[in-house]
């Protein structure tokens, strides 16, 4: 008994060491995809800006103009830090940010039926961009990132090293 347990436990231990080696690719790739879908929606936004206006002018919100602009580059130059890795949780907490912003200003009824029609909720616009943006927030941008790589070429920060003297 004492063996099939300890052969189960190898197995249990080697099953997860594969998934913890695929997470990088796997956040890689959510950077990647959800990143170039904001970059377009973001760059369709820019190119839009009097549409965006309207639809913001029609949600009541303050200052669409300025608002239409703001959020177009926040979608644009977000999925651009996104995809590559800069700032990635930073820039997915202003992403989260925004997708719930989206979520009560320009869909409140998908946002109140979460519990009641959950299937509502999932199929509005703001859901697939919220959920990357809280998996890069909560997980990280993984290995193959443009922070990972700034964090090798500039060495540790200085909280590393003070945490390493005392």
């Amino acid at each position: 008994m004492k063996t099939f347990i300890l052969r189960l436990r190898h197995r249990y231990q080697q099953f997860f060491r594969g998934v913890d080696y695929s997470r990088s690719p796997f956040l890689l790739a959510v950077r990647l995809y959800w990143g170039w879908q904001l970059i377009e929606s973001g760059w369709g936004k820019l190119h839009n800006l009097p549409k965006v206006t309207e639809f913001f002018t029609s949600l009541n919100l303050p200052m669409p103009a300025q608002m239409a602009v703001f959020i177009s580059c926040v979608e644009f130059l977000g999925g651009i830090f996104l995809a590559v890795g800069l700032l990635s949780r930073l820039t997915a907490l202003v992403l989260t940010v925004n997708m719930i912003m989206a979520y009560v200003t320009a869909d409140t009824e998908a946002l109140r039926s979460i519990f009641s029609d959950p299937d509502k909720f999932y199929a509005a616009a703001p859901y697939v961009f919220l959920v990357a943006s809280l998996i890069i927030l909560i997980f990280g941008p993984g290995k193959f990132c443009l922070d990972t790589l700034l964090e090798r070429l500039l060495g540790p920060n200085e909280t590393q090293e003070l945490r390493s003297v005392g």
